[in-house]
């Protein structure tokens, strides 16, 4: 039987909880990782996602900041979170779960932001995630990330030409900048090695988004968007993916939706 994992940098689960279940309903992802919760873990819509059939739930929250969460049909276990760089952000959360072929390390991440000044020597937030990304890097070479392992969430970084609306115009803008674009690049390679799932099925040559910034107002006709959040995975579980796809509608969902959309991929 098919199943569906989907990401979604929701900025408020509490807020948008109306957004989220209708989607859940509509779309009936086997899994939904959640990022920018924005709330502590007793704070968290437990009760109504687990009246929509996802009563297993992995949540790592913080007040009014960050914080991820795994929501799924299926029992989790071994449910751990990481802190990053010394920093104790809520960034990270991880689950085991099993969809009847073995166990698979589901891992949600939200990486810094960056701030607005490409310069790690005089923007912290920028430092901060270079940081993030090569501890990122250190923790993925270790041995059990070889095999049954699946990441996703928002990676904050756009890393290919057609993952933005202009190449030219971002490359000095945070989220397109060579240093961050080499340095998620090095992560997909090395190591073990993963398996961006979303460009395995959806060609390099086509452009796509999965954030829209609320400063356009107009953001469907300018389409001015970036590619921030990615499901990747080793390539033992790459080999059954079937079918990724981003919600673009879902940034008009209403009048106040989340700036990103949900990324889905099937198995």
């Amino acid at each position: 039987m098919p199943v569906t994992l989907a990401t979604w940098n929701i900025n408020s689960v509490r807020l948008r909880l109306p957004l989220v279940l209708d989607f859940l309903k509509n779309y009936g992802p086997d899994i939904l990782c959640l990022q920018e919760i924005k709330c502590l873990n007793d704070q968290f819509p437990q009760k109504e996602l687990a009246e929509a059939g996802y009563a297993h739930q992995a949540v790592h929250g913080q007040k009014g900041y960050h914080g991820v969460a795994i929501v799924s049909r299926f029992p989790l276990t071994d449910i751990s979170s990481r802190v990053f760089c010394e920093i104790e952000d809520s960034r990270h959360v991880s689950a085991l779960v099993d969809f009847g072929r073995g166990p698979l390390t589901v891992h949600n991440f939200y990486i810094p932001a960056g701030g607005d000044e490409p310069d790690p020597a005089i923007n912290a937030k920028f430092k901060h995630k270079l940081d993030f990304l090569a501890e990122l890097k250190t923790w993925f070479s270790e041995p059990h990330f070889a095999r049954a392992q699946l990441i996703c969430g928002d990676f904050n970084i756009a890393p290919h030409e057609n993952d933005v609306w202009s190449h030219k115009q971002l490359l000095k803008v945070v989220s397109h900048t060579p240093i961050e674009t080499e340095a998620l690049d090095a992560l997909l390679s090395g190591g073990h090695g993963w398996v961006d799932l979303v460009r395995k099925h959806i060609p390099y040559d086509q452009k796509l988004y999965s954030w829209w910034s609320y400063r356009a107002p107009d953001w469907e006709g300018s389409d001015r968007g970036r590619r921030l959040d990615h499901i990747w995975s080793t390539a033992d579980i790459a080999a059954h993916s079937s079918l990724a796809q981003i919600l673009k509608p879902a940034r008009g969902w209403s009048d106040k939706p989340s700036d990103h959309v949900p990324v889905l991929v099937s198995f």
